[in-house]
């Protein structure tokens, strides 16, 4: 199969899904080796890119969705009147933080970090898609493990768990410091 239609094809598969398709099934599909496919992908998202293109397409965790340019959202919203995005609360980021970089990771688990009960923040992030469960623990009463989905990479433009920034030592040894003096003036107060 010539390149043209191999990606002319690719297109087609990723745009009829309309969700991430693993780069193994798109091999099958074009009878290519993976490499070869990850290389026609990544030309086409050159090409979208360098073209200013109103779609694009976004590599999540070894598989291939394609998706409208965040660029021109707006412009969408114009047409569909739906309010832009839920918007996360301190306490929503916090604790999707804390399943991002502690995944699996149960509610219990959770509180205990934040030190407040998260059932609403869990909650909300399930209904948003941003978190499911992903098992259950092997302990007594079998708690929910939470993890991260596809809709989390896709939300903040990363393409696996692995590209998810690292926290620097030093600010997380400041960070226990501060709550440590917090809590010690609350003790004497």
């Amino acid at each position: 199969m010539e390149i043209q239609t191999a990606q002319a094809v690719i297109e087609s598969l990723l745009f009829t899904m309309g969700k991430a398709v693993p780069v193994k099934d798109i091999a099958a599909v074009i009878e290519h080796d993976e490499e070869t496919v990850r290389k026609l992908i990544h030309q086409m998202m050159d090409n979208y890119r360098d073209n200013h293109r109103g779609i694009h397409i976004i590599e999540l965790d070894g598989a291939f969705q394609m998706c409208t340019n965040p660029e021109y959202y707006d412009y969408l919203i114009k047409l569909t009147h739906q309010p832009k995005k839920h918007s996360l609360t301190d306490a929503m980021l916090e604790t999707l933080s804390i399943v991002a970089y502690k995944q699996p990771v149960t509610r219990s688990m959770i509180e205990q970090i934040r030190g407040v009960n998260s059932d609403y923040a869990i909650n909300r992030l399930i209904e948003y898609n941003l978190v499911m469960e992903v098992g259950r623990l092997d302990a007594p009463g079998k708690p929910i493990l939470f993890g991260t989905t596809e809709e989390f990479l896709r939300t903040f433009g990363v393409k696996s768990q692995e590209e998810l920034p690292v926290i620097d030592p030093v600010k997380v040894a400041e960070f226990k410091t501060e709550a440590e003096e917090e809590v010690e003036l609350k003790i004497h107060t």
